[in-house]
């Protein structure tokens, strides 16, 4: 019998030393980063952006059946790929009621994923695209697919290259909230309310990437296509915008950075006109990632086959790779001081 015990102990101690080393945690700096950026393809793309903006959607007018439709596809996808919600109770929908609102007539939700941090779990990078449109005109649909499908779908995918991460013991040293908004555009209302309501605090958020609009062209650099718009890189932090420049430089993007619209003075007012600025108006750094205005913009011809897919995933890894680097860092992104 005392063999038997000491057979078992053995055992035990073999199988508890084994598990233990299985578990241990892989250092950040050797993930295959760029096998993850990979996984951001054009046939998931596609296949996810044809579905958000088509009729069936309805131009996901906020508070309308179609609006409803896009969240629960939003949530029935973070839960397919294992994704939790990013409310303090696990679940999925920010509800913002209609009396926020002016001329809505029901409540509408922000969608809300989260990936929690390994080593600094309570630092949030927030990574934000609005889920609505402008819904429907004379049984026309406008199905917004780079405005802003492009974004919404972008942020799906960049969830699913962090998870794959985390599932091969990569997991990011700071937490991910991934954050669909509602009802930008009526007034920005889905993150001026998270804003005000904010799941994480928002002196803990470091960063907010923002992406509106990143599938298409604008018509003057059609014949020198391989760009994004960054808008608000440096407004507030010198080390947010050093660092997009060395993730851009690190993981050979073969995009040009263009800060055509990087000012407050642009009179586009771009920096003014998406959600990043309910966070940067309270002092949290901001990229807002933009391809411009194009002849399809608020009109029902936005449809996913005008889509420039291939420009649209570099877009996409570019951001990942931001993303990461964000993520990961020794320190977060400091405020610049300003007189």
């Amino acid at each position: 019998m005392k063999y038997l015990v000491l057979a078992s102990l053995v055992l035990s101690l073999a199988t508890s030393c084994g598990s233990k080393k299985e578990n241990a945690k892989k250092n950040i700096a050797d993930a295959p980063v760029s096998s993850y950026a990979e996984s951001i393809t054009v046939d998931e793309l596609k296949e996810q952006l044809y579905y958000y903006a088509s009729d069936e959607m309805e131009g996901r007018y906020t508070g309308e059946p179609g609006q409803k439709r896009a969240v629960e596809y939003l949530k029935s996808q973070y839960e397919k790929m294992g994704v939790s919600g990013g409310m303090t109770d696990g679940s999925y929908f920010q509800t913002i009621p209609e009396s926020y609102f002016k001329r809505i007539e029901n409540d509408s939700e922000n969608v809300l994923a989260f990936i929690k941090g390994t080593e600094m779990p309570e630092e949030v990078l927030v990574l934000s695209a609005h889920l609505d449109h402008v819904g429907m005109e004379d049984g026309q649909v406008f199905n917004g697919a780079d405005d802003d499908g492009s974004g919404t779908i972008a942020l799906l995918e960049i969830a699913e290259a962090f998870k794959k991460a985390k599932d091969e013991g990569y997991g990011p040293k700071r937490s991910i909230l991934f954050l669909h908004v509602t009802a930008e555009e009526i007034g920005l209302h889905g993150s001026r309310y998270y804003s005000e309501n904010p799941v994480y605090p928002l002196e803990n958020t470091i960063a907010n990437l923002n992406i509106d609009m990143i599938g298409r062209i604008d018509p003057r650099l059609k014949d020198d296509p391989n760009y994004v718009y960054l808008i608000g890189s440096d407004m507030l932090s010198q080390d947010l915008h050093d660092m997009s420049e060395m993730a851009h430089k690190k993981y050979n993007s073969p995009l040009k950075l263009d800060y055509k619209y990087n000012g407050k003075e642009d009179p586009n007012r771009f920096y003014y006109r998406s959600d990043h600025y309910n966070f940067a108006k309270n002092d949290v750094p901001v990229i807002f990632y933009f391809n411009g205005t194009h002849e399809d913009y608020h009109r029902p011809s936005d449809t996913p086959d005008k889509i420039e897919y291939e420009l649209y995933q570099d877009r996409i890894q570019l951001i990942f790779y931001t993303a990461w680097e964000l993520a990961n860092a020794e320190k977060r992104p400091a405020l610049t001081v300003t007189d």
